[in-house]
């Protein structure tokens, strides 16, 4: 029987105790000691995950991709990214889980999260990497959180949101992009924003630079300039960054054929798929499955 990836693990709710809740802080070292230091296995959540590392020892594994768990780093996972936390010992430092509807309640435009470009839906998810005086101030906000939470008082959670705000914000500020003409770096931050939006929409149909441009309205060479300047990467690396970690999660969570997966994808030819991920990956699909059974 062919395994779905919808039976992959899925966390639909911040607290699994209170379905009804929309927001949830632990500490890391507790949430270690609850679970007596047990290795959650690969999942996904359908809410934003935060999770901020005064200090570490392992590895956080986001889509595929292993980064090292160490001081004063702050992870963002998306709704959707499949992630598995692997530590050594344990941490130090607070998770903070929220969905959508809290934004909403909490007059936090969804779109302002997005704007942040902290959160990548797919492709390479690094960590923050903060200085001393940089953690204290996101370490004293979550504090004030973690605070508020456990009492019970009127606009409790509005006063969360507040604070969750300033967190993003200071992050943001924290991160290295910079702009000297601010119109024109937020009219750059709309357009990749919409650019992923498509993306994640399209990437089964759309396989070409071309495709997005023209549904933007805008030149393939402007899309490129401006995605490489806000990520680093090209445009077209974005595009086959989302077919690849859709590729690899059919790979790794079901049994759906190369042939499946390539039709699936959008390829007219199994053949094309195959060559599409060995140049992306230096293996080919079915030694990928191999290496990860």
């Amino acid at each position: 029987m062919t395994l779905e990836l919808a039976e992959l693990k899925t966390y639909q709710n911040p607290d699994r105790n209170d379905l009804s809740q929309s927001f949830r802080i632990a500490r890391m070292e507790s949430i270690y000691a609850q679970n007596k230091g047990k290795i959650d296995s690969p999942h996904r959540h359908d809410f934003f995950t935060i999770l901020i590392c005064n200090k570490a020892k392992g590895s956080h594994h986001i889509d595929f991709n292993t980064y090292k768990l160490g001081k004063r780093q702050v992870y963002f996972v998306s709704p959707g990214q499949v992630h598995q936390l692997v530590e050594e010992d344990s941490s130090e430092g607070f998770t903070l889980l929220f969905t959508h509807n809290f934004l909403l309640k909490n007059n936090i435009p969804v779109h302002f999260i997005k704007d942040l470009n902290l959160f990548n839906d797919f492709g390479e998810s690094p960590p923050l990497a903060l200085k001393e005086e940089q953690i204290n101030i996101i370490l004293n906000y979550a504090e004030k959180i973690e605070a508020l939470y456990m009492k019970s008082f009127n606009l409790k959670y509005e006063a969360i949101g507040a604070l969750l705000k300033l967190i993003l914000i200071h992050c943001t500020n924290f991160c290295s992009l910079t702009n000297s003409n601010e119109q024109q770096a937020g009219q750059s931050i709309i357009l990749l924003s919409q650019f992923k939006e498509l993306i994640d929409r399209h990437h089964k149909e759309w396989h070409q630079l071309k495709q997005y441009a023209e549904a933007l309205n805008v030149s393939s060479d402007h899309l490129n300039r401006v995605v490489k300047a806000q990520t680093g990467k090209r445009a077209k690396n974005h595009i086959q960054s989302r077919i690849m970690i859709a590729a690899k999660r059919m790979l790794y969570f079901t049994t759906l054929s190369n042939k499946e997966i390539a039709f699936n994808l959008g390829f007219q030819e199994p053949s094309h798929f195959s060559s599409f991920f060995k140049k992306c990956a230096s293996v080919s699909p079915s030694s990928f499955r191999l290496a990860n059974q």
